[in-house]
């Protein structure tokens, strides 16, 4: 364990098997989260980063966008640790493609996980949090809110949703002990970009960026971590964009 900050705390990562969400629930659990992992596969290697950090962990294999699935999900995860105190939406899906090319079961599919699931998530684990008194999600979002792309429009809607959602949230969640926040990052080297982003396009986001290279997962856990922590107790309802600076605001 290196930063115990966490230590005591229960999270939840959606998207967990690799990428960003594997990143997260490593660096929660090197500060002291136990931690459940949601994806739509088995994600023995996120399970094995969080016991070799020394906590406790869960995969639970899940469809996020189906409603059904995801309570299943959380009675799960609730009666395997008996409580949810950190939520991680971060699962989410990409399709590039020219407006006139993109039908509507597209644009659905990229909704469900990227917002949708969201929205399903927080409603099965923020019961739990309110009865603590204390809960911390955090959604991911996107610098593209900020960083217009073209043959987007699909995700940049869904995260442009995902913005607003979260300050939705966290002004009705703020009573309870409740924070709310996302987190917006650029254009990264993770199995999904690789796979979704042509090397060009990373590279040109590095140059785009005030620090002049391709962002990884790692990045952003940092920023993950804080918002997740008790030093983040009086922030609610923000968006940190960690994006290397390519969103100069």
């Amino acid at each position: 364990m290196n930063h115990p900050t966490h230590a005591g705390r229960v999270a939840v990562v959606t998207g967990g098997a690799r990428g960003f969400g594997r990143a997260i629930a490593a660096g929660l659990a090197g500060r002291g989260a136990d931690v459940a992992i949601l994806d739509l596969v088995d994600a023995a290697e996120t399970v094995g980063d969080v016991t070799a950090a020394g906590a406790k962990a869960s995969s639970v294999v899940t469809d996020i966008s189906d409603p059904e699935q995801v309570a299943q999900a959380a009675r799960a995860v609730l009666d395997m640790f008996g409580k949810v105190d950190i939520l991680v939406n971060n699962a989410g899906v990409i399709a590039v493609n020219d407006f006139w090319e993109t039908d509507y079961p597209t644009w659905r599919r990229i909704h469900a996980i990227n917002l949708d699931s969201q929205f399903l998530l927080a409603k099965e684990f923020a019961g739990a949090m309110r009865e603590n008194g204390w809960g911390r999600i955090v959604n991911i979002a996107s610098n593209t809110l900020g960083v217009v792309a073209p043959q987007l429009t699909p995700y940049m809607a869904s995260k442009g949703g995902v913005v607003g959602f979260t300050r939705g949230l966290a002004t009705d969640l703020a009573g309870y002990g409740i924070t709310v926040n996302a987190v917006a990052p650029t254009a990264s080297s993770t199995p999904g970009g690789k796979e979704l982003i042509s090397p060009e396009a990373l590279e040109y986001s590095a140059r785009m960026q005030a620090i002049k290279r391709v962002g990884t997962a790692d990045d952003i856990v940092g920023t993950v971590c804080f918002l997740t922590s008790d030093d983040a107790a009086f922030m609610t309802g923000q968006t940190l964009v960690t994006d290397g600076g390519w969103m100069r605001v």
